[in-house]
């Protein structure tokens, strides 16, 4: 589901962003918002939720998409993440169709194009996605820039 800054699953995302990739590279999300100012408030928003045995609603997953970013019709897939005991069950996949879907469908943009980390470049190769150029450091890990465009969207 997508949800902006002001829904009250906003700082269940956080923590997960925090705990599964923003506290290894030595961020969380103050550190990261002055890191990269405007960002956030950008951001498109989407989370996978799971009910807890209280019946409360849990973030189980996330993804951020950064429409027209670097130009228009482009758009960049960010910091997705699946909670670490959740993995394997389709939550990252589903968080890929859904970004897709809003990106290409309800935007209109051409391409998408993320910077997966090594250990997760299969999981997008599945997906229809392509690696592009060589891999690269980024906040100390190896990285791989992977991109999908609309016209060779995987079929879900």
């Amino acid at each position: 589901m997508r949800i902006d800054r002001s829904h009250p699953l906003y700082p269940g995302e956080c923590r997960l962003r925090e705990r599964v990739l923003l506290n290894s590279v030595g961020y969380d999300i103050d550190s990261f918002q002055k890191a990269y100012p405007g960002f956030e408030e950008r951001f498109e928003h989407f989370v996978a939720v799971a009910e807890r045995p209280s019946g409360d609603p849990e973030v189980i997953g996330c993804a951020l998409l950064l429409p027209n970013e670097p130009h228009v019709g482009s758009g960049k897939l960010m910091q997705m993440a699946v909670d670490p005991q959740r993995q394997g069950e389709g939550i990252g996949r589903q968080l890929v169709v859904a970004v897709e879907g809003r990106a290409f469908g309800d935007l209109g943009l051409v391409e998408l194009f993320c910077h997966a980390q090594a250990s997760a470049v299969a999981f997008y190769d599945r997906l229809g996605w392509t690696v592009l150029g060589d891999r690269f450091n980024e906040a100390g890990l190896e990285h791989a820039k992977m991109v999908i465009a609309a016209d060779t969207q995987a079929i879900t």
